[in-house]
């Protein structure tokens, strides 16, 4: 008797506020900037070895269906993360420029 094969399979799946991949720690965000900036995706298997092959393509394949989606949520969280960059910059002013001035020094 052979193994019936699956006719669908989520590998992706939206949790704690974010798009991850199904049965992992690895988030969306990860596999779709590395697949945008032409990683294939048996090298990003090798960054990420929790993941499967199987589950890269099936995560680059959601992407590729819900892309306006995707790149509207990717926007959101890069601007989300210049807000906070820029508050903690505020915040520890001191720090960043004893920062500025070390990197001066190479």
């Amino acid at each position: 008797m052979t193994a019936t094969p699956a006719i669908h399979k989520q590998y992706v799946e939206w949790k704690e506020n974010g798009y991850w991949i199904k049965d992992s720690r690895v988030s969306l965000d990860s596999v779709v900037y590395a697949f945008l900036n032409g990683t294939s995706p048996e090298s990003i298997v090798q960054s990420f070895p929790v993941l499967k092959l199987e589950q890269v393509y099936g995560a680059v394949t959601f992407y590729l269906a819900n892309q306006r989606a995707i790149d509207d949520y990717l926007k959101a969280g890069k601007a989300e993360f210049e807000k906070l960059r820029q508050a903690s910059k505020e915040q520890n002013a001191t720090l960043y420029n004893k920062l500025l001035a070390a990197q001066g020094d190479y």
